[in-house]
């Protein structure tokens, strides 16, 4: 190749100056390093190649070597040390000569050398470290450092790489040599969001214990920049009271307190504060006032009826005249809980509230229906405890039992979510707990679950955990106090609630075993270890020793509740084997097969490239798997996408609720609810309608059909029931453990829900799961202000150079406003400032002090 007439000059002097180096008279060995290291701090390449001097010294990179291992040790051998080092770089022979010849350098300062030196120089510490670690003490190579001297190297890299906008290769750095700890002390203000979202990010993806070390660093350096509600999301991640709680009195500023309580609030975490506005934050006292404010300023507070919704005159069918009179009391009873999910929250509707008669509609179900009927009233009422405890009273005093089971489970209902200091649904419902009609008793423990659940009420154990241990009672009774304990003791690891339902699972025969309520009993041990990651293996040793065919669907159950939201791939690997099981239905019990697969869903809904991937061997399932599995794909992919409904995930329940298999189908056309729930999604509701008209002569799935319509336009399109908020961080233990509850109902739908089944009051375990999708923004007093934001789709960001754009497409409006599940928000205006950095559920603002009225009017103009 010919060479320039420059780069052959430079080529001459470098060859020079190489062979003065090699000369013995040592006074020339100095000038000719000095020019040597000009000659490549000065030379800029393009990004593509190598820099000229690297590339002309590389034919003398071996001289260069041997000349160094004749010098005697001094000044000069070090400087030349620290160039070998560098020239290194493009001579990489596997030897990490960069990092060797670093620590035999003068050590001078590593970012004098240019950027390309340290991330190479960071590249081979990593190699370096991760050596350390496979070989054994008694190798004899020698070693090129001291871990410490290594971790030492690091912690100069480190201030560089922050310096110069490369926030990643910093914490990357740290998290390989296990000293991640040590980050804080290098970030300031104007680094450490970035540094804070990276790092976040990378949670999913280490393996535990790693994850909590990351959050702990996070939480560190949000506290040191004094970002209280950042620290505190994170404290609540890692979900540890006391963190919480020292966020919260680490705090100086009472307007950030109050939007911390918010965070606490939507979290239902309570901590004791001894103040009173805090606390009336920390226990919802004001959501359901809010939410009727936003419905106001939605103008949709008018009450809708089941045929607003079902629309049967757009469903083209000849047959009109039958749909209405194919038994009638199971068409009531969807309309019940259509009416119910509708109007949830809304305080008004058209079928139970001021009617004439007071209790026409409740008579127009029966048999359990009635119960539903009654218990309806809790979730139009939801949120609002004292008119709905005047609305439901009368049906305390009714002679019927299913009348009065439904008025003891709307107790529950309508204090779920919320707390209230003189403890209403306890008092009410506890004298019920021991009364000698079962349907009393099931309404009272399902009431007591829903009403308390994520608050570890110690009064609720008392009342409970007896009948857990009773092998007296039915199945039915002890499962559901099961479930109710660990909804109330939801990710608290209680030892005496855990010990309660494995003793019981070990003293119950095998026959009761078997009854299809069992199930439920391990879905309450799975939710006192939810999101508690490897706590649960004690309880999972246990229970391999017990010999029944129900303890390997309960430590499948307990595996994926302590795993979910984790995006965690060993857990997901783990599922999928037990998925690869062919079992024979009618010898062996293969229901655990359909924990599994949901438990894939539930374990990777966390992170989106786990959902992806998940979705992807559904399909697999799908097409190979058991009958028993087939069944439970579709749930899996509802809870996956909650009231997240993409358009190819729609497609593929609408392809599985025409299965040959009846419960594919059924369970498919409830996922499709699921997936729309709350969202008032235009398709949605016409392919509910297509399989409405479908279905006209199956029972089952029609009320299936309809209810799912009642999902889709749940709260009128104002609530959600995606257990994940705050931009996705933190996951709900108590919407979680109720969307869990109810898919475990369908894992059997014919013993629980449809056919004539009597547990259809198992659906309103999705009310505790359900809240409005709403950004409310309020000033220092808490009373709502209206200000313009923008909302548009979700971006991500991490990692990305400058200030990239959060949201895209956005649109503007005017604050309440609805976010979907992929959307966020931004203020438009400067005119406030937000106390909390998610927009999403409450928001505190303060005004800004330096906004200037002129700017806006000069905008305008």
């Amino acid at each position: 190749m010919v060479q320039s007439e420059e780069d052959q000059k430079l080529k001459d002097e470098l060859e020079l100056y190489v062979s003065r180096l090699k000369e013995n008279d040592s006074a020339l060995h100095r000038p000719a390093l000095e020019a040597l290291r000009t000659a490549i701090r000065t030379s800029t390449s393009s990004m593509t190649s190598v820099p000229k001097p690297l590339k002309f010294l590389r034919p003398h990179y071996y001289v260069i070597q041997q000349v160094y291992e004749k010098w005697p040790s001094s000044d000069n051998r070090a400087f030349l040390a620290d160039i070998i080092s560098v020239l290194a770089m493009s001579y990489d022979d596997g030897k990490r000569d960069c990092l060797r010849f670093r620590f035999l350098g003068a050590a001078e300062e590593v970012g004098s050398w240019g950027h390309e030196y340290t991330r190479h120089l960071a590249a081979e510490l990593i190699v370096e470290y991760n050596s350390r670690a496979e070989e054994d003490d008694s190798q004899t190579t020698p070693q090129i450092a001291t871990t410490e001297q290594l971790v030492k190297l690091a912690l100069d890299i480190v201030p560089f790489c922050l310096k110069h906008n490369a926030e990643a290769d910093a914490c990357d750095l740290l998290l390989e040599l296990e000293s991640l700890d040590k980050l804080p002390r290098f970030v300031d203000k104007d680094t450490y969001a970035r540094v804070c979202l990276y790092i976040v990010s990378m949670v999913p993806y280490v393996a535990p214990p790693d994850d909590m070390v990351i959050l702990k660093t996070a939480r560190t350096i949000y506290r040191a920049q004094e970002q209280y509600t950042q620290a505190i999301l994170i404290s609540l991640r890692i979900n540890d009271l006391t963190l919480v709680k020292e966020d919260y009195d680490a705090c100086p500023d009472e307007l950030v307190k109050k939007q911390l309580a918010f965070i606490c609030a939507r979290q239902q975490v309570f901590i004791e504060t001894g103040d009173e506005t805090i606390t009336e934050i920390l226990n919802n006292t004001k959501l359901s006032e809010h939410f009727m404010a936003l419905a106001r300023d939605l103008d949709v507070v008018e009450a809708k009826t089941p045929e607003d919704i079902y629309k049967t005159h757009l469903e083209n069918t000849r047959m009109y005249n039958f749909t209405t009179n194919v038994d009638s009391a199971r068409h009531n009873l969807a309309s019940t809980f259509v009416n119910a999910f509708v109007n949830i929250g809304f305080g008004s509707d058209k079928l139970m509230m001021n009617t004439e008669e007071g209790n026409s509609w409740i008579y127009k179900n029966k048999d359990t229906g009635m119960m539903s009927a009654a218990a309806s009233l809790g979730a139009i009422l939801l949120w609002d405890v004292e008119v709905g405890l005047t609305e439901i009273d009368k049906y305390l005093y009714s002679q019927d039992d299913n009348i009065k089971a439904g008025a003891l489970l709307a107790i529950g209902l309508v204090s779920s979510g919320v707390r209230h200091e003189s403890d209403p649904a306890l008092g009410l419902l506890s004298e019920y707990v021991n009364s000698t009609t079962s349907i009393l008793r099931v309404a009272t423990i399902v009431g007591l679950g829903i009403a308390y659940a994520g608050s570890a009420r110690e009064e609720v154990q008392d009342l409970l955990l007896p009948l857990v241990s009773d092998t007296g009672l039915t199945m039915e009774l002890s499962s559901l106090a099961a479930l109710a304990l660990g909804l109330v003791y939801v990710g608290t690891c209680d030892g005496e609630v855990a010990s309660t339902i494995l003793q019981t699972l070990m003293e119950r025969d095998d026959e009761t075993l078997k009854s299809p309520w069992g199930r439920f009993m391990g879905v309450g041990l799975g939710l006192l270890f939810l999101g508690k990651q490897e706590a649960s293996e004690a309880t999972l040793e246990t229970l391999k020793v017990i010999e029944n065919p129900l303890a390997k669907l309960v430590s499948v159950v307990v595996d994926i509740c302590s795993y979910i939201g984790t995006g965690n791939v060993l857990k997901i690997q783990s599922m999928l084997h037990l998925c690869n099981d062919h079992l024979d239905p009618t010898k062996e019990d293969d229901s655990y097969q359909a924990f599994a697969v949901i438990g894939i869903a539930l374990i990777a809904m966390g992170e989106d490239v786990g959902a992806e991937m998940a979705i992807r061997s559904f399909n697999h399932l799908m097409h190979y798997g058991e009958p028993v599995i087939r069944r439970a794909v579709p749930l899996a992919l509802g809870v996956l996408c909650a009231s997240n409904p993409l358009v190819n995930i729609l497609d593929i329940l609408s392809k599985y609720s025409h299965d040959n298999d009846a419960d594919v189908a059924l369970n498919a056309v409830f996922a499709m609810g699921l997936v729309g729930a709350g969202t008032n999604n235009a398709r949605l509701a016409q392919m509910l309608r297509q399989l409405a008209v479908y279905y006209y002569k199956n029972p089952n799935i029609l009320f299936v059909v309809r209810l799912s319509q009642g999902l889709v336009h749940m709260g009128k399109g104002t609530v959600t029931l995606n257990p994940f908020h705050s931009n996705k961080m933190l996951l709900s233990p108590v919407a979680a453990s109720g969307l869990i509850t109810v898919l475990t109902a369908f894992t059997d739908a014919k013993s629980f829900i449809v056919d004539k089944a009597t547990s259809h009051y198992l659906l309103y375990f999705l009310i505790p799961a359900a809240y409005p999708r709403f950004l409310m923004t309020l000033d220092e007093n808490l009373k709502s202000v209206a200000v313009t934001v923008r909302v548009g789709q979700a971006v991500d960001t991490v990692g990305q150079a400058g200030r990239p754009k959060t949201i895209t497409g956005f649109q503007t409006h005017s604050t309440p406003v609805l976010l979907a599940y992929s959307e966020r928000a931004e203020l438009a205006t400067e005119e406030y400032i937000a106390v909390g950095t998610t927009l999403e559920g409450f928001v505190l603002l303060k005004k800004n002090p330096d906004y200037m009225e002129e700017d806006s009017k000069d905008a305008a103009k």
